[in-house]
């Protein structure tokens, strides 16, 4: 409100329509789907695609299979946390396209879900805490480990869950 020789003037700005917002939220996801998710998913069947081009999905099964087990995981699945530790969306597509493949069943995939959002872009948002907001050197190691160690047990707790709910 301004006034302005004795008479109260008020600054309104135009009301939006809903159509208005509707398709500005509508451009805002389309924008955030081509720019960063779709990139993300390229990204994972991309490395998904080599690591088995390359036969390193068939070693990673061997060398991680006990340790994946744990979890109630196919050795190969570690190949989502790789993907994840990139982007969310990521080591989301890695596991769909480790359960479309049937390395991984929809359960598996459960599990997975949890690293993917817990621990997800890791590398990224831990080079702007350290670069960025240059924290202090004392912490940047928990800073690390903390999400790692949140997926863990997210992931215990999605497959004790599975398991009491009769789907794994």
């Amino acid at each position: 409100m301004t006034q302005q020789a004795g008479n109260v003037v008020e600054n309104k700005k135009p009301r939006k329509s809903v159509v208005e917002i509707f398709m500005n939220g509508a451009k805002k996801g389309f924008y955030i789907g081509v720019e960063q998710i779709l990139p993300a998913m390229i990204m994972g069947y991309m490395i998904v695609t080599f690591l088995q081009l390359t036969g390193l999905v068939d070693v990673f099964g061997k060398v991680f299979g006990p340790v994946m087990g744990i979890f109630g995981l196919p050795g190969e699945s570690v190949v989502v946390l790789i993907s994840a530790f990139f982007a969310k969306a990521a080591g989301a597509a890695t596991a769909a396209n480790l359960f479309a493949q049937g390395l991984i069943t929809a359960p598996q995939a459960t599990i997975l879900i949890m690293p993917c959002m817990l621990m997800g872009t890791l590398v990224g948002h831990y080079a702007r805490i350290v670069l960025v907001a240059n924290t202090s050197a004392k912490y940047r190691g928990i800073l690390l480990l903390v999400p790692i160690f949140d997926s863990v047990v997210g992931m215990l707790l999605m497959r004790l869950f599975l398991t009491l709910s009769g789907l794994m």
